[in-house]
């Protein structure tokens, strides 16, 4: 049996948990996410615990547990407490500027790069080198994330670029310099 599949995901009180059929609604202080899982795969509620469980022991099968059951306690995890994810911007004249529809950034190319935020996600910035992305989906929240960094990913040679908080970039050594 799945270790990971196997473990109740306890329900907050304060967060409301619907299941119809193969779709599970999650409401909570911080939003309401809603996710259609596979329909072998049986999300049952007992008490102040979901638990998930598989038809049998195929592969298909046991490889649908653990995702599952991660997906729905990601999903009550996201309306109680929210997701975030922190970048930073470095490089002369790079910075960010939050506008009510997301992030206009500023990184180094001829033009400002706007980017809109999708609904359930919020961005802020508390110094124009640091952009904070807030929101109930970690799949969302995972994925705005990327696609800001992807407009000018850390460049190995001076570092410059669009990082996670806390990622290490490897330096090179550039030209050797001289005869």
């Amino acid at each position: 049996m799945s270790r990971i599949g196997k473990r109740p995901i306890p329900v907050p009180a304060g967060v409301s948990v619907a299941i119809d059929g193969s779709t599970v609604t999650v409401k909570g202080p911080k939003g309401e996410l809603a996710r259609t899982l596979p329909s072998e795969i049986i999300v049952s509620q007992e008490g102040a615990e979901l638990l998930v469980k598989r038809p049998s022991d195929e592969e298909r099968h046991k490889a649908l547990h653990g995702l599952t059951r991660t997906l729905v306690a990601n999903m009550v995890e996201g309306v109680t407490t929210g997701f975030k994810k922190t970048l930073e911007i470095t490089g002369v004249g790079y910075k960010a500027e939050i506008k009510p529809y997301g992030a206009l950034l500023s990184l180094g190319f001829s033009h400002q790069i706007e980017y809109k935020a999708p609904e359930g996600v919020k961005i802020s910035a508390p110094n124009p080198t640091t952009v904070v992305i807030d929101g109930a989906s970690k799949e969302l929240v995972g994925q705005v994330a990327a696609e800001i960094r992807s407009f000018r990913k850390p460049e190995p040679y001076k570092g410059k670029g669009v990082k996670y908080q806390g990622e290490v970039i490897r330096r090179k050594a550039g030209k050797a310099g001289g005869k």
